[in-house]
């Protein structure tokens, strides 16, 4: 246990304990919009195809969202255990980083964090082996795939975030993966321009991610976690950022030239909200309080980007 965590080994905060205030936060409904707007994104693409099976759509929905959960959770733990949820400042606290320190401000304990991490897995995994084995084996290797995203994301041995492999992590999951894997539910096969649109999705949430990882620069650095923020700093990583959503918009341009209708470019709406948050972060890149508008444009570039091009799938 690192000397941050020793020093500080009982919550920082005097919130009162609350089960279910605590689950509310580990579920975070404005953090899971990311996860919705990639099946959202992939169930468009299916119902372009054919009709929709609503009843195996709800169960992806609920697989992915407990898993979401779980992996809040187990984050929870690793990252109290790391002394990185301990050593943010006041300051630099924001409603989409810090992660959801239900430990640190005593909404819930320890076991009660581990038990709700390990039902929700238990739960997200039943779900996927149901859907596996009754309605389309191939999830069964995406799902697989998901769970070890989520859970070494922060846990040993590899820790993904702590590695600067964190953001690709996020970009490859909440993009190809779970596009892929609500489309391969309904339609049985994955199609090549499932896979395409969702790489703009990607970019987006990953570059939600990047942004989020600002504020926790100073907690993070002291750490040992070692985001690409931390590798970079926050200067030229403003500038990445830049890059990684000129990338996600220059991606969707080229996309009816690999034959998918032109209708998908109403995904550029995300744009306006993108470019802000942008402009924001190079001007304001180490100021929590000015970061905090552009992390919420970032979400909602990524949720827009989905319903738009998802709607535009739809007029094929």
């Amino acid at each position: 246990m690192s000397a941050l965590t020793s020093s500080s080994s009982v919550p920082h905060s005097s919130t009162t304990h609350d089960l279910w205030q605590g689950f509310w936060r580990l579920a975070d409904p404005k953090i899971s919009l990311a996860s919705l707007a990639s099946i959202f994104l992939g169930t468009c693409a299916a119902a372009a195809a054919g009709p929709l099976h609503v009843g195996w759509l709800v169960a992806t929905v609920l697989g992915i969202f407990a898993i979401e959960v779980a992996k809040n959770a187990s984050g929870e733990i690793f990252d109290f255990d790391s002394g990185t949820d301990l050593a943010i400042a006041p300051e630099d606290r924001s409603p989409f980083s810090g992660g959801k320190r239900v430990l640190v401000d005593g909404l819930l304990t320890r076991k009660e964090t581990v038990a709700i991490s390990a039902i929700c897995y238990l739960i997200g995994v039943g779900m996927g082996i149901w859907i596996a084995v009754a309605r389309e084996p191939g999830i069964f290797w995406i799902g697989i795939a998901g769970v070890a995203c989520a859970y070494l994301y922060h846990a040993p041995p590899l820790k993904l975030c702590y590695r600067g492999l964190g953001e690709l992590a996020v970009a490859v999951c909440f993009g190809p993966l779970i596009t892929s894997g609500a489309y391969l539910v309904q339609r049985g096969h994955v199609a090549l321009d499932v896979f395409l649109v969702s790489l703009p999705l990607g970019l987006l949430v990953g570059a939600f991610l990047w942004i989020n990882e600002f504020p926790d620069y100073a907690a993070d650095k002291a750490s040992g976690k070692r985001t690409l923020v931390v590798r970079l700093g926050r200067v030229r990583a403003s500038k990445v950022f830049t890059s990684i959503i000129a990338l996600a918009f220059a991606w969707l341009a080229a996309l009816p030239w690999f034959g998918m209708p032109r209708t998908v470019l109403l995904g550029f709406v995300a744009a306006v909200p993108a470019v802000a948050a942008a402009k924001q972060l190079w001007k304001h890149s180490e100021e929590t309080r000015r970061i905090i508008p552009a992390q919420a444009k970032t979400l909602q570039s990524a949720v827009l980007f989905a319903i738009a091009a998802g709607v535009g799938l739809l007029h094929r």
